[in-house]
Order: structure tokens, then C-alpha cells, then sequence
């Protein structure tokens, strides 16, 4: 038996598409391309799994707490008739922010009442109150990385030897420093995984050994679309 771990990226969002120009804004939606990118993602995921005979039967799907994983993964969930859960501490590098003119400050992200109101059915962790879920200061890369190590440990503390398949939704910045934490190397800037939006990675778990089994798969996206 063999556990599989999937890595997914949300598609675009605003942040995304407007980087460097001046508009950011603290918890970006997706763009148009970004829900083309989910919805053909979805749609890779339920058709794949028919068309190899095997693959992408998610037992469970988890996504961060941010705007664009939630709508990334809304059309996972509907093809793969699932029920996502919130998983907090896989949430981008950084947290919910934006720079006021005196540095970064804090956002509260989407409140309890907002993503139920948004996202009906998702499992909710009782840390989402309706003060949002983070009010605090920017993270910092290293404390990025100490979260990190902390999912990739919480992942190794999954029963290994199940024939089981997780899917986590998550970020960019996130995916790298989790591949380089559940890879055992020290989370480095020097080396990056980069993931294009709604780029797919597995990793296999056999008798104690982690396999890569591919990085940043984009099979179901158009050039065009690869973003």
C-alpha cells in the first residue's frame, strides 16, 4: 500500500496578474483566467482518474484559508463530489497583509460567517472566528519555515502504509518551502520549486521512503493559461 500526497497551486489571482503595479490588495480573489485555471483543474482531476484507471481518487482534500484557495478549490470538490477542509497552516508566506505607507500591517482575512456564507460545506476549524483568522504581523520567511517543517512533520505523522490520496490546495511560496522540508533539505532561498497557478506535484510514501513522483504537472492547461 502506498500513500500518495498531492501539491496543488490556486489559479491566478489578482495579486498574480497586477504583481509590481501597485495594486495589491491584503486577500486577492482569482482573476478570470484563475477560475478557467480551477475549473480546468477539476475537471482534469475527475476525467483523469477514469482515463488511466487509477490516480486521482482523493480521500481527503484540504486548502489554506485564503480567498483563492477557497474558489481553487470549490471546483475540485464539486467534480470530485468531496468535502474540503480548512487547514490553516497551510496558508502563503506572509499571512494577510498590506503595506499602508509605514510598512506591512496585519489583515483579519475572511471571517467564519463570510467563507460559510461563500462556501457552504466546508469544514471549518473552530480557530476562523467571525474576527477572521489571522490579525496579526506579516510572517516573516523564517517563521515560513518553521511552519513549513511543522505540516511536512504532521504529514509523516499520517499513517504512511495507507492506500490512501491527500490533496492539500495551497500557495506558491508555501509549496516550495514544504517540497524542501518534506525533501529533508534546510528551506533555503537559494533553491525554489516553483509551481505555475494550479500546477499539480505528487510525492509517493513506500516502506519509509519519500518518492517524487513529478513537480508542477500542468497537463490540463493550454500554453495560454499557464500563468
Amino acid at each position: 500500500y502506498t500513500m500518495q500526497f498531492y501539491l496543488i497551486r490556486h489559479g491566478q489571482s489578482q495579486n498574480n496578474a497586477w504583481e509590481g503595479t501597485g495594486q495589491r490588495v491584503a486577500d486577492p480573489p482569482l482573476t478570470e483566467i484563475g477560475h478557467q485555471q480551477a475549473q480546468l483543474v477539476g475537471a482534469y482531476l475527475r476525467d483523469a482518474e477514469q482515463v488511466a484507471g487509477y490516480g486521482y481518487a482523493f480521500d481527503e482534500l484540504y486548502c489554506s484559508a485564503h480567498l483563492r484557495t477557497l474558489q481553487t478549490t470549490a471546483p475540485i470538490a464539486q467534480s470530485l463530489e468531496m468535502t474540503p477542509a480548512i487547514w490553516l497552516d497551510v496558508h502563503e508566506e506572509s499571512g494577510i497583509f498590506l503595506d499602508e505607507g509605514d510598512g506591512p500591517v496585519g489583515h483579519s482575512g475572511m471571517t467564519r460567517s463570510e467563507i460559510e456564507a461563500q462556501f457552504p460545506g466546508y469544514v471549518i476549524p473552530e480557530e476562523v472566528t467571525d474576527d477572521g483568522w489571522w490579525n496579526r504581523p506579516k510572517e516573516t520567511h523564517a517563521e515560513m519555515a518553521v511552519r513549513a517543517k511543522r505540516v511536512a512533520k504532521t504529514i509523516l505523522s499520517w499513517d504512511l502504509d495507507a492506500d490512501k490520496q491527500i490533496a492539500i490546495v495551497s500557495h506558491g511560496a508555501f509549496a516550495n518551502a514544504l517540497v524542501q522540508a518534506l525533501a529533508g533539505i534546510e528551506i533555503t532561498k537559494m533553491v525554489y520549486f516553483g509551481h505555475y497557478n494550479t500546477g499539480i506535484s505528487r510525492f509517493d510514501f513506500i516502506d519509509g521512503v519519500i518518492f517524487p513522483r513529478y513537480l508542477n504537472r500542468v497537463e490540463h492547461l493550454t500554453p495560454d493559461l499557464r500563468t
